[in-house]
């Protein structure tokens, strides 16, 4: 079961990033910057509603116009291989420990349904409360918590905000394409 509540939060002013300027888009780096800063707000972090059996989020007010998500992760949940299009972005583990595992490799980005992926483009990172990366375009990944007993909560930011997700399955080698979401699916 998958929460989801409806009220977008906005940071802590305080806490806010530089506002890129006006006609700018907001960066990898600004992106990395508010969800850093959102992070360390224990009493924001705390608010988030925690559910035994699915993930939980929040929409935040984030940089720039960009989309942004405060995550609770209960033990042993991910999202499934995915990417966010044309989306750049960030995300840190505030509470508990994730793990990304992700391609570093550049996917077409349109026009096919299965590829073979070379060998030596895995990569694996455990990212414990206060640690995360900025992505850029296309960035494949999956998030997990692999936690057999603590929950986990996390601080994302994407920008432009998500025009679609792409979902994939996984067979050793094998990526298929499997699925694209639009905004209205998700919201």
């Amino acid at each position: 079961m998958s929460v989801s509540r409806s009220a977008s939060l906005a940071a802590s002013p305080s806490l806010s990033p530089s506002v890129p300027s006006a006609g700018s888009a907001p960066t990898r780096t600004d992106l990395f910057d508010f969800v850093r800063r959102t992070a360390a707000d224990t009493e924001l972090i705390a608010s988030l509603p925690l559910d035994p059996e699915g993930r939980t989020w929040v929409r935040l007010d984030g940089p720039g116009g960009s989309e942004a998500w405060l995550i609770g992760w209960p033990p042993g949940t991910g999202t499934g291989w995915h990417d966010h299009a044309d989306s750049v972005g960030a995300f840190l583990t505030a509470e508990g420990e994730l793990t990304e595992n992700s391609l570093a490799a550049r996917l077409p980005t349109d026009g096919w349904k299965t590829l073979e992926l070379s060998d030596g483009v895995d990569r694996h990172r455990r990212l414990a409360a206060g640690q995360g990366r900025a992505f850029g375009r296309h960035h494949v990944h999956e998030v997990l918590n692999e936690s057999p007993d603590r929950h986990a909560i996390s601080v994302h930011a994407y920008y432009p905000p998500l025009p679609r997700i792409r979902r994939y399955s996984r067979s050793g080698p094998i990526l298929r394409l499997e699925q694209v979401e639009r905004p209205e699916d998700w919201q």
